[in-house]
């Protein structure tokens, strides 16, 4: 076998066998092999579902959540009975939460923050990334992060302290006590542009993961669609937050 390779019979095609990946990779001559973590061997999967995570439920669920609390704005009674309908759905609701909500928020907040520390998505200097969407790049990331603290401590502040019974179900009179401190009123109002522009950027990101824009011109279309998104959510979310203070 000349220069190490399979001597190969004329007229006859090398037998290939079947690539089985059990994630083992050869270090080189006298080097033991290494196994690549399961994360690494299957990075295009995880990234699809990470994108999809972040859409869909997360992302859906943002919107809605904004939503509801937007009826701030109708008074207490209104508020008060949008949480009391959501209320209804009774054993329903902590499965909906954990299976719908948690479970996929925290998968995609995980798996982005072992992609921020990837070697691969590195670089030395905020210069190597001159343009719009490089800059982009970073914001999404840096916005992750503050969402991923802002979410924790809003599902702490209103969920899990009413599971244990810290706190009594939620209403329209809570969320403004807590919102007429000025440091909270800032966070959530923080938290909720950093938190809608991760999802509106992310969703330009998605249509690319997913083959949906796969041209330049597609592609500025998506980048229209996420920044009109962005805008109106953020005055969703943002309104809320105003009507808690100043209404009633």
């Amino acid at each position: 076998m000349p220069n190490g390779t399979m001597a190969v019979f004329q007229g006859q095609r090398p037998f290939v066998p079947p690539r089985i990946d059990f994630g083992w990779r050869y270090a080189g001559k006298g080097a033991r092999p290494y196994r690549m973590d399961f994360w690494k061997r299957n990075h295009h999967f995880m990234r699809k579902l990470h994108s999809l995570a972040g859409v869909m439920p997360v992302g859906g669920y943002l919107v809605f959540h904004l939503y509801e609390n937007f009826h701030a704005w109708q008074g207490a009674a209104a508020y008060n009975e949008v949480i009391a309908n959501i209320a209804s759905l009774g054993w329903l609701l902590p499965l909906v939460e954990i299976f719908g909500i948690f479970l996929p928020l925290y998968f995609h907040a995980l798996y982005g923050l072992y992609i921020i520390a990837d070697v691969r998505h590195k670089t030395d200097t905020w210069g190597a990334y001159p343009y719009f969407r490089n800059w982009m790049f970073w914001l999404q990331r840096v916005s992750g992060i503050i969402t991923l603290v802002f979410v924790t401590w809003h599902i702490w502040e209103f969920r899990l302290q009413k599971t244990l019974g810290v706190i009594d179900q939620v209403s329209f009179d809570m969320v403004k006590h807590a919102l007429m401190n000025p440091v909270a009123f800032w966070f959530y109002v923080i938290g909720i542009v950093a938190a809608v522009f991760h999802f509106a950027n992310g969703l330009w990101t998605f249509s690319i993961v997913w083959g949906i824009t796969v041209g330049p011109k597609s592609q500025r279309v998506m980048q229209v669609v996420s920044l009109g998104v962005f805008v109106l959510v953020s005055a969703l979310g943002v309104g809320a937050v105003f009507a808690f203070r100043f209404v009633g």
